[in-house]
């Protein structure tokens, strides 16, 4: 656990400070029901004096059309957009670890039909076949966000496991347990996926951030979390609309999605150049 904090007594900043705007958006979504001063979904009685105010004293984030406290509906959209993102990847990566283990290791028809299954679905792009997902499924909302990113974002970690695989296999090490008669389950799940640990959780920094921002794309066009269920991406769409008249109804929502990914992405660059020995000066 020390080498993640210092690669050979190099500290590693983007760890700390990845981790830190991260545990901050963390704390604000499990801390949203105490840290939200109005109730998210709560509608004034008379929208006259309450709808779209701009940021102040009693609302720092403003109101939106309904005169709902944006502020508390950027801390609740927290939770679900932080859900849909490291849910996917939880589910999404034991697939493409398992695939790219077999299809790198046994080879032959078996990686040709899985590569190219792998292949096929990387083709569309991934927002486009996100929405014909989700129009097949007919009833937008969390579960079918979860289903429709988890059958898209599979792909990439099944080809780096295949290509961390290909190039262990043939390693001397691996020569010898086979020359000793160990048998293809322990050679892949005691010896292969160990040796693949460091990029798979690499790239997992790098894929919740990327599902966040999916999920953000399929709720701006609709497609994703429905009312009164609320995330960063509904909240973009709704305040599209005033973008150049009301812009706080978009800048808030939108530098929650820009830090919360930056933050991933910041923590991953830090475990990669800490866990990659090919990155160490």
């Amino acid at each position: 656990m020390r080498g993640l904090f210092s690669g050979q007594g190099r500290w590693s900043p983007g760890i700390v400070l990845g981790s830190a705007i991260l545990l901050f958006f963390g704390l604000m979504a499990l801390l949203s029901t105490l840290l939200a001063p109005y109730d998210p979904t709560r509608i004034p009685e008379r929208l006259q004096g309450f709808s779209l105010l701009p940021p102040r004293g009693d609302h720092w984030f403003g109101t939106d059309l309904l005169g709902r406290d944006l502020l508390s509906r950027v801390l609740y959209g927290a939770r679900i957009s932080l859900l849909v993102g490291i849910v996917v990847e939880l589910v999404v990566t034991p697939i493409g670890v398992t695939i790219g283990l077999f299809a790198g290791y046994f080879g032959g028809s078996m990686d040709g039909v899985l590569m190219r299954t792998t292949d096929a679905v990387m083709a569309f792009p991934g927002l486009v076949l996100a929405i014909a997902l989700t129009a097949v499924l007919e009833q937008p909302g969390l579960l079918s966000v979860i289903i429709v990113l988890t059958a898209v974002r599979w792909t990439s970690v099944a080809r780096l496991v295949r290509g961390q695989v290909l190039s262990l296999r043939e390693a001397e090490h691996i020569a010898a347990i086979v020359a000793l008669g160990a048998g293809k389950g322990r050679i892949i799940f005691r010896h292969l996926l160990p040796n693949c640990l460091a990029p798979i959780l690499v790239a997992m920094t790098f894929g919740v951030a990327s599902n966040i921002l999916a999920e953000a794309g399929l709720g701006f066009l609709g497609l994703g979390i429905q009312p009164p269920m609320v995330s960063w991406g509904s909240l973009l769409a709704e305040g599209v609309v005033y973008l150049t008249a009301k812009p706080w109804l978009c800048v808030f929502p939108g530098l929650a999605i820009t830090c919360t990914v930056l933050g991933f992405h910041v923590l991953g660059d830090g475990l990669r150049d800490v866990l990659d020995p090919r990155l160490r000066s």
